[in-house]
């Protein structure tokens, strides 16, 4: 049974940030082919946590009065806008709207390939930045398709990001460095932390 109290409704909003903050270590983690599945999970959890959230209406009669100058700075701010879009095209078009960019600073052929480690077996061509931002080997597989093998790109090689396209400049008044998918996702799971926070503050989790 759904637990309805305060305490409960506010522990539910917890577990839903930490499937939300789940999905940030994903798209920052070392394997690129989960940076995509932890952006969705980030946005689509990132939204349920102000849904569970509005349930407190039910426990906490003052909770309108709190809540109601929160909706107006998520409608008018430019990245809270942008997520809040971005979700609506994941759920009904499953579509994630990414660019790639690699800026090589010093890759010398063949000898800085043995940074990467050894190829795998059937390695047929290198690659870097794929669309998951990813770089690594193409490896022919025995039923003739091809599939991926990722290498860490080391720092002194050089470095590829992921971008956000059409992602804002701007947060909360204050400009983001730039548009990359770490940047804008780490702006956006501050802003639900800082909010569950002061809701935990405002209404104390008391049954």
């Amino acid at each position: 049974m759904t637990n309805k109290t305060t305490g409960g409704l506010l522990a539910s909003a917890e577990q839903t940030l930490a499937t939300a903050r789940a999905g940030f270590e994903d798209l920052t983690g070392p394997m690129p082919e989960r940076r995509l599945s932890g952006l969705r999970n980030l946005v689509v959890f990132g939204r349920a946590v102000t849904n569970v959230l509005q349930n407190l209406r039910s426990t906490e009669p003052g909770f309108d009065e709190w809540y109601a100058p929160l909706v107006r700075e998520m409608e008018s701010d430019p990245l809270l806008r942008f997520v809040y879009k971005l979700r609506s095209e994941i759920l009904k078009e499953g579509t994630v709207p990414t660019s790639v960019s690699a800026h090589i600073r010093h890759l010398d052929f063949p000898g800085d390939f043995a940074k990467f480690g050894p190829p795998p077996p059937n390695a047929r061509s290198f690659f870097i930045g794929d669309q998951n931002g990813g770089s690594g080997w193409e490896v022919a597989l025995p039923d003739g398709r091809v599939d991926k093998y990722y290498a860490a790109l080391p720092g002194d090689v050089g470095q590829v990001s992921v971008h956000l396209v059409g992602a804002p400049t701007e947060h909360l008044g204050q400009q983001l460095s730039d548009g990359r998918l770490e940047t804008v996702c780490a702006a956006y799971l501050s802003y639900l932390e800082r909010l569950l926070a002061q809701a935990k503050l405002r209404f104390g989790g008391g049954a």
